[in-house]
């Protein structure tokens, strides 16, 4: 019963949030005032206190710009985790547009979304994320292609590493940072997290979104990491297959460490 009420509280404060906030969002978005930037981060922090969501921060994100972080992907709770702690943009698969409330949030943070199934608009959809890039947003890709069951790290996809090429030239230094930034769920009521329980963070494609959501809600308590490793910069004669076997070296250590306690 206590469970229950909690779940119901939580939906009707977050509801209440997001009926006080969208207008002034649509606002921001339609003057392209740079509050569209900042009030996401304020709804997300709103968001990980009403699920019970504690956000704890590793490392620094880099100052330089352009910039592209590049995270492993367990649940849409990584969305509120990295919306918590910067002013950032995602990259989403299209079929995300259309998924009830969570697609009119994502397009009311001006997600970027894109047809990956589609390769002739493969060089439009980068060249999107570049101008995006170009223009200060720091751009948040999962380049798994889905979400993993929180204990691995999935295949890295090479190719979308290259929205950051396609921002090289518009740089002014002629170079686009890329950092990756391990995501790790560790605990919950504050218990370390083991296998068996990380299921309640993780969210494979498999499950169904509503129960999974219900069972968030009803836990109440989880803790995330987020550990931002070291950049590497993205020029002209960068091998694009060298820096994603980097960057999947660095993310799959990161958060192996975290998992293990480190």
């Amino acid at each position: 019963m206590i469970a229950w009420a909690r779940i119901v509280i939580c939906v009707l404060l977050l509801s209440l949030a997001t009926l006080l906030l969208a207008p002034l969002q649509i606002l921001f978005l339609w003057r392209d005032m740079p509050q569209r930037r900042r009030l996401p981060r304020f709804f997300h922090r709103i968001a990980c206190r009403m699920i019970g969501l504690r956000v704890h921060v590793h490392g620094r994100i880099d100052p330089r710009r352009p910039l592209m972080l590049v995270a492993n992907h367990v649940s849409w709770k990584d969305i509120l985790a990295l919306g918590s702690v910067a002013d950032v943009v995602y990259v989403a698969k299209a079929e995300v547009r259309q998924w009830p409330v969570f697609g009119v949030l994502a397009r009311l943070q001006k997600t970027i979304f894109v047809e990956r199934e589609q390769k002739r608009a493969a060089g439009l959809q980068a060249s999107e994320i570049g101008s995006r890039l170009a223009a200060g947003e720091i751009v948040v890709l999962f380049p798994e292609g889905t979400t993993s069951d929180g204990n691995r790290l999935l295949e890295i996809k090479s190719s979308l590493f290259g929205a950051a090429a396609s921002a090289v030239p518009q740089s002014p230094t002629g170079t686009v940072h890329v950092q990756p930034v391990a995501l790790a769920y560790t605990r919950v009521h504050g218990m370390p997290m083991g296998r068996y329980h990380r299921p309640i963070a993780a969210w494979p494609g498999d499950i169904a979104l509503l129960p999974h959501l219900i069972g968030v809600l009803r836990e109440g308590a989880l803790d995330v990491d987020l550990v931002f490793g070291e950049t590497i910069d993205y020029a002209r004669d960068t091998n694009r297959k060298l820096v994603s076997r980097q960057i999947e070296a660095a993310l799959r250590s990161m958060l192996v460490a975290r998992l293990r306690g480190r």
